[in-house]
């Protein structure tokens, strides 16, 4: 099918005023970065102390610390995301390096495959060639159904099932290093033993599908940078505070993460009226309070309608484009939810169902 209908931006906007919105500041992406790790070892310091304090109230503070950390983790994810749009810093080098190393490694994602990935899921947004349709489609569902995807996802299980099909591509990826292949094979045709897709991650925080020999060597350098982090995780935590924050910082990538990035994904398209040649239609702005930005929307990634718009506009920025919109009387034209609770309502409305 055809790419979906871009927005012209100076239809929208004066030319001062759209610069303005696009500008890539050199610190506040990094000040971004900076904000999601300290937030975390905050958390993870605040936590350890109260348990060595006493600990009962280790214990009570530790499901809160899990859902801090989860929701910091995505917002490294959220901000690997900015990096792939080139959006962290003006200096591309500076960008790719923070995108890779202090963003997508922490979650296991690879900044340069996740860059063609996504950009293509912005060319044909809930199109059939687009690769993270299976993020919204099965949207309506049941309670049921929903429940069931919140259990396997706080139990570990979709943590288990991303995690473990990512390290069998790594070790292709990494028998096929240690003997000296690469994507070709000796006739120069492309080998593709690597197999069928191993996941849908196509949302910020998980890898893009692993297709051929190229993509498993792929996951094997990103495997082996996401290991590097928990292993500094770990030391950093041995070496100050002992075991409890790397527990908490690898129980949260387990579960919270898991969950957020979920509810994230949900909110982004499903049940949305895409599809349409207007481009105010193929995304979905949700209000975000105080606990929903801490959690599921950290970085103003709640304002998703306004990023497929105009996906050279700094996250930084989209609270403001989002204003401008308004004032130009643009609701009307864009789906815009209350908060994330209206949204999980909507998306399993069980008449909605029965309906479908």
């Amino acid at each position: 099918m055809p790419a979906v209908k871009a927005a012209r931006p100076t239809d929208i906007f004066p030319r001062e005023e759209w610069a303005r919105l696009t500008r890539v500041s050199p610190s506040r992406g990094l000040w971004l970065i900076l904000h999601g790790w300290l937030t975390t070892a905050l958390v993870l310091t605040g936590t350890a102390l109260l348990w060595d304090w006493h600990w009962l109230a280790g214990l009570v503070a530790f499901p809160f610390a899990i859902a801090m950390v989860g929701g910091r983790q995505l917002g490294l994810s959220i901000l690997m995301h900015e990096g792939a749009h080139g959006l962290l810093h003006p200096n591309r080098k500076v960008n790719n390096f923070a995108g890779q190393w202090l963003t997508g490694a922490a979650t296991g994602s690879d900044l340069h495959s996740y860059r063609a990935y996504h950009l293509t899921h912005h060319k044909y947004t809930q199109q059939p060639e687009d690769p993270d349709l299976a993020l919204s489609q099965p949207f309506p569902t049941t309670p049921a159904s929903m429940k069931r995807k919140v259990f396997r996802d706080l139990t570990g299980q979709t943590f288990l099932k991303q995690r473990s099909g990512q390290l069998f591509a790594a070790w292709l990826g990494l028998k096929a290093m240690l003997r000296g292949s690469s994507s070709t094979d000796r006739n120069g045709k492309r080998d593709t033993s690597a197999g069928t897709p191993l996941n849908r991650g196509g949302a910020a925080g998980v890898s893009a599908p692993v297709t051929d020999l190229s993509g498993a060597i792929r996951t094997t350098k990103t495997v082996a940078r996401f290991l590097l982090i928990q292993l500094i995780v770990l030391a950093v935590s041995l070496l100050t505070l002992g075991i409890i924050p790397f527990l908490i910082w690898i129980i949260a990538l387990a579960t919270t993460f898991q969950l957020f990035l979920r509810i994230r994904n949900i909110a982004e398209h499903a049940c949305t009226t895409t599809g349409s040649e207007d481009p105010f239609t193929h995304a979905r702005t949700t209000y975000a309070n105080l606990l929903e930005r801490t959690m599921v929307a950290p970085y103003w990634v709640n304002y998703h309608s306004e990023h497929h718009l105009f996906m050279g506009v700094p996250c930084y920025n989209l609270p403001k484009a989002h204003a401008l919109l308004m004032v130009k009387g643009m609701e009307d034209r864009m789906t815009i939810a209350g908060g994330y609770w209206d949204v999980l309502k909507q998306v399993t409305n069980q008449a909605t169902v029965l309906r479908t």
